[in-house]
């Protein structure tokens, strides 16, 4: 009798791709495509390379700094996902969060 094995990959349910931020909440994003990216008012905006948070914004912070608009640029470059979450009344403190954020993990079955 065999025991299967077990992988994690990011939960996505009816659209929505799960992410865990760096305080255990678990934000349920939008996946965007990336080849037709275009950013809304009151969105943020996460940007990845696979399970890597590049770039976590607004089109507010890039308009209000620099920085935040050169790291959005970089990201672009070598992103591989982008996804969308209506922003939040505590904007800031969200996007700390999710800037150390990763995939929340679901556990599939496979035989080994």
């Amino acid at each position: 009798m065999s025991h299967p094995a077990y992988r994690y990959r990011a939960a996505r349910h009816e659209g929505q791709s799960h992410w865990l931020g760096q305080s255990g909440r678990d934000y349920a994003l939008r996946p965007e495509h990336l080849g037709s990216f275009a950013m809304e008012e009151g969105q943020l905006y996460l940007i990845a390379k696979g399970q890597n948070v590049l770039w976590v914004g607004s089109t507010e912070d890039l308009v209000a700094d620099p920085m935040s608009r050169t790291r959005f640029r970089l990201a672009l470059d070598c992103a591989t996902e982008v996804f969308g979450l209506a922003a939040p009344e505590n904007r800031l403190a969200t996007i700390w969060d999710l800037e150390q954020a990763a995939p929340a993990p679901t556990v599939v079955a496979q035989a080994a």
